[in-house]
């Protein structure tokens, strides 16, 4: 069992930047690949970014790619989401996830943990 804690959002203009946080307890020990899903109003919830384990592997969604980094700290038991030049359409609650397996992983099925998720708010 792994509990996870995201942190880190917040209000920002656009163009602006965040740095989202997602801290991971319990059987941490394991290899878990980890990501991050959000979900805007009124829409379903949507892949973001996925790393393996190792931090060897990496995945971004199109909307992203170029300007969201994904990063994680095995030691620290943290992940992170490095948020650049964020547009209006960025505006979602951000759920840090993880998986033991990583397949499938623009699937929210296929992830078995999840965060409670932060708010991430970009104005025009």
């Amino acid at each position: 069992q792994v509990q996870l804690v995201e942190s880190g959002g917040g209000l920002v203009q656009a163009g602006g930047s965040l740095r989202l946080s997602c801290a991971a307890s319990g059987r941490t020990s394991g290899n878990y690949h980890m990501g991050w899903f959000r979900q805007a109003p009124g829409k379903e919830r949507e892949f973001v970014t996925a790393i393996t384990w190792s931090g060897g592997g990496i995945l971004y969604a199109d909307s992203v790619k170029g300007r969201f980094t994904i990063s994680r700290d095995n030691a620290k038991n943290r992940m992170y989401l490095q948020m650049n030049s964020l547009k209006p359409e960025d505006t979602a609650i951000y759920y840090c996830t993880a998986n033991s397996n990583y397949y499938n992983v623009r699937s929210r099925g296929n992830w078995s943990y999840w965060g409670q998720g932060t708010q991430v708010t970009v104005s025009s």
